[in-house]
């Protein structure tokens, strides 16, 4: 399920369309919906870091949600690059609906250094978000 045919659809506080796909920003988490064909690796991932800076700024407490509802490859050795620069991720929730999909976030896994789980809908990993302990400590006003 896309976030635009969910009950999210009116709940996020800005989406941004880029050639790679539409970025959903929520309060205390992203959700990406990648393109059709898109290689997913660290040039994308950097513009989506700094989309995530310039809205919520530069201490953000953030989770990102995968939701895959396209196909697309992705370099999952990209991820030891974003740790490595030192930004950081509360937790990723990966919304797989293929077998492909789960067989990424098994290699996924390896490379990521943060809380990490598949789930098999975009309701049941936005709800694992929000009932995050370090997510439900964020004060609204940091969201600017």
């Amino acid at each position: 399920m896309r976030i635009e045919e969910s009950p999210y659809n009116d709940r996020y506080e800005k989406k941004v369309t880029t050639s790679s796909g539409d970025f959903y920003f929520f309060n205390k988490f992203i959700v990406s919906e990648i393109s059709t064909g898109v290689h997913f690796n660290w040039e994308i991932g950097k513009e989506i870091i700094d989309l995530a800076y310039k809205h919520y700024g530069e201490n953000i407490r953030v989770a990102y949600i995968s939701n895959r509802v396209n196909d697309y490859s992705v370099n999952a050795q990209d991820w030891l690059k974003f740790f490595n620069e030192r930004h950081h991720l509360e937790a990723f929730a990966i919304v797989a609906y293929s077998k492909i999909g789960l067989m990424n976030v098994i290699l996924e896994k390896i490379f990521v250094q943060t809380k990490i789980r598949k789930f098999d809908s975009l309701e049941a990993a936005i709800t694992w978000v929000l009932r995050l302990d370090q997510l439900k400590k964020i004060e609204p006003e940091q969201n600017q």
